[in-house]
């Protein structure tokens, strides 16, 4: 196709409002972000009613400051993406709404995206020149898999959490330690200042042969040592806890990540997600990725969180492929992937 795309997308699947416009799925123009974190950090999480109505305070500021940043206007826009799921049902009806509206009114291409693809998206914009197949690792808040990505818009689903999601472990084992919320990035800092070896913390790694990924067991045996020492008064060395926990998070992560390469011989792994900020994985990644020859890529950290820009690259690349929505698109907070 000779004619430039240009995607004007639209996220709003948790407590972010954003809106991007990009040009052929890879060039971002504008990517506008309003985050809730300060909002919903006194209630030590998000409250989804709360996250709802700030959407729909932020959305037409939101899309007009994206528009005004790309020096552009409606008349310049060919398709319009928006997150369908997954995601908080409240907050995914503001957003797929208001792309809904502009779509009819501009007579444009929809694209309903999913949450977890526009993930894995946001590394074609940060690496221009990558390309399918590869292994990527999908970790965040609500979501740890392993993906074997085939080709744009094709993955199969190799592994996933059975339980609690990376994120989430690291949000509940930071609410316990009386961290501020959201928990991951202050353990990720705190790990840096504590002992990883200091408390040994269980790996689970469930069958021999299975890239699922338990965090369950993992997050109770953090709480079970906070509480004993608590009921003997032994001092608990908070930063010791928080690197001994990332630790043993992050060794399975890597070491599914690195089997899952070596057996599909793909020489990438991709890391897409929140938790794909954290340093410690960062670290630990590109060091196991050097001893096995695997180059490893990640975004930056703006493109880890939530933003609209990977879900305009997810888009960009399901429209390429003809997978265009109609206007009776429907929010899917539950949807999967596959």
């Amino acid at each position: 196709m000779d004619k430039d795309i240009v995607t004007l997308a639209i996220e709003t699947s948790c407590d972010e409002t954003s809106c991007a416009i990009l040009r052929n799925g890879r060039e971002v123009l504008s990517n506008i972000i309003s985050s809730q974190i300060d909002i919903h950090r006194k209630f030590g999480g998000v409250v989804p009613e709360v996250a709802s109505r700030k959407h729909i305070e932020n959305m037409n500021l939101i899309i007009q400051e994206a528009l005004d940043e790309a020096k552009m206007t409606f008349d310049d826009i060919d398709i319009i993406g928006v997150t369908r799921g997954p995601g908080l049902v409240g907050a995914l009806l503001v957003g797929i709404s208001s792309a809904k509206a502009i779509a009819y009114a501009l007579d444009k291409p929809l694209i309903g995206v999913n949450h977890i693809e526009g993930h894995i998206c946001a590394n074609y914009i940060e690496h221009k020149d990558l390309e399918p197949p590869f292994t990527c690792l999908v970790v965040s808040g609500g979501h740890t898999y392993l993906i074997y990505v085939k080709d744009y818009t094709e993955y199969e689903m190799v592994g996933r959490t059975r339980d609690d999601a990376a994120g989430e472990a690291f949000d509940k084992v930071a609410r316990t330690l009386g961290l501020s919320y959201p928990g991951g990035p202050v353990i990720d800092k705190l790990s840096k200042e504590g002992n990883p070896d200091a408390i040994p913390f269980p790996r689970v790694y469930l069958e021999n042969d299975s890239y699922d990924f338990s965090f369950s067991g993992l997050k109770t045996a953090v709480l079970n040592y906070i509480n004993q020492a608590r009921q003997k008064g032994e001092e608990i060395v908070v930063k010791d806890v928080a690197a001994s926990f990332q630790q043993a998070v992050i060794d399975v992560l890597v070491d599914k990540s690195i089997r899952l390469a070596k057996e599909r011989k793909t020489d990438k792994i991709v890391i897409a997600g929140g938790v794909a900020a954290n340093q410690g994985l960062r670290e630990l990644m590109a060091q196991r990725g050097q001893e096995e020859n695997i180059k490893i890529l990640y975004p930056s950290n703006k493109l880890c969180t939530d933003n609209a820009a990977m879900i305009g690259s997810a888009a960009y690349f399901n429209y390429m492929k003809n997978k265009v929505s109609d206007l009776y698109l429907s929010v899917a907070p539950n949807l999967e992937l596959i």
